[in-house]
């Protein structure tokens, strides 16, 4: 017989994993909508941060975590829409955009919780989105404590998977959507309006990146602090890689790196006498593991990352 200890072992980590795996579920998804219509976001780390701050911040004041997940998507949405408009409308790099934004929102939001918290060792709290197990499915075993006791953000995350990838494989604007990643001169002679697609995409991006940057602090958090994010905008663009811009492949990578980031905790738990900072290295070692394996494999379209001009010729 399975030892019991084992088994809740087990069980504790595949949830743990899942949960760690929401916000780059979340961020990945919205940057799959992105890359797709052709514009490469960097600045995904950017949109996270943004919406963990604007989500904490309102909910600190408020005390409504409804109100924290819409200015988390506010939030989101309005750096998405700056580099799409800088990338669409100016026609700038959109990798350097994406870095200058990173940066950019590093500062403002470390200097705005500065001035709103001043210095302090005591970290401002704010309300967390409590689980919500689901009746009858919640006693299933292992998959009832794995996946359906979980709160609002892991549940939206299946769904958005679900419904984006009956989205890009059944519904038109899918297809324009592929189209104007793919060849945008093309998709503009057929009467697709490019600029109008890819900002579209990017608004998608950001509703969705604010969402998983809202996931770390009201959803598992509960407070803020500098670079909360710590690098996930950037393990998301590498989800999204691997995932090949696939919906449920955007999904499955992100359960992978999730359980590589849940390890780390489960590591340093069995008091095993290694630095700290090993396991901290683990979800980052992954990803460059990843990214080694993916190499030559990945299928980008072939405007990613250009800017269109439909007066240029």
């Amino acid at each position: 017989m399975t030892d019991p200890s084992f088994v809740a072992a087990v069980t504790a980590f595949a949830a743990a994993a899942v949960r760690m795996a929401t916000p780059l579920a979340l961020a990945g998804l919205g940057e799959t909508y992105s890359e797709r219509s052709g514009i490469l976001n960097i600045g995904l780390e950017a949109i996270m941060l943004c919406g963990a701050f604007a989500g904490f911040i309102v909910a600190n004041l408020s005390g409504n975590l409804a109100l924290g997940i819409l200015a988390a998507a506010a939030a989101g949405l309005t750096v998405s829409l700056i580099h799409a408009f800088l990338s669409v409308a100016c026609g700038a790099d959109q990798t350097i955009a994406g870095l200058a934004l990173n940066f950019l929102a590093s500062g403002i939001t470390s200097y705005a919780f500065l001035i709103r918290f001043g210095k302090t060792t005591k970290l401002a709290q704010c309300p967390v989105v409590p689980p919500l197990p689901i009746p009858v499915l919640r006693d299933i075993p292992f998959f009832g404590a794995v996946l359906f006791r979980n709160n609002i953000f892991v549940y939206a995350a299946f769904v958005l998977v679900a419904a984006s990838a009956i989205l890009f494989r059944r519904s038109e604007w899918g297809t324009s959507l592929d189209a104007v990643g793919e060849n945008p001169r093309a998709a503009d002679s057929a009467g697709i309006d490019v600029a109008r697609a890819r900002y579209a995409a990017a608004a998608a991006n950001g509703l969705l990146g604010g969402l998983a940057g809202a996931c770390l602090t009201l959803g598992s958090l509960g407070f803020f602090m500098e670079n909360v994010t710590s690098g996930r905008g950037y393990i998301a663009l590498v989800v999204v890689i691997l995932g090949r811009r696939k919906p449920l492949g955007v999904l499955f990578a992100a359960l992978l790196l999730g359980a590589a980031d849940a390890l780390q905790f489960r590591a340093q738990t069995m008091g095993i006498d290694i630095p700290s900072q090993v396991f901290i290295m683990f979800p980052y070692a992954a990803t460059v593991l990843v990214l080694l394996f993916s190499i030559g494999r990945s299928s980008e379209p072939s405007a990613l990352g250009q800017s269109f001009d439909r007066s240029r010729r």
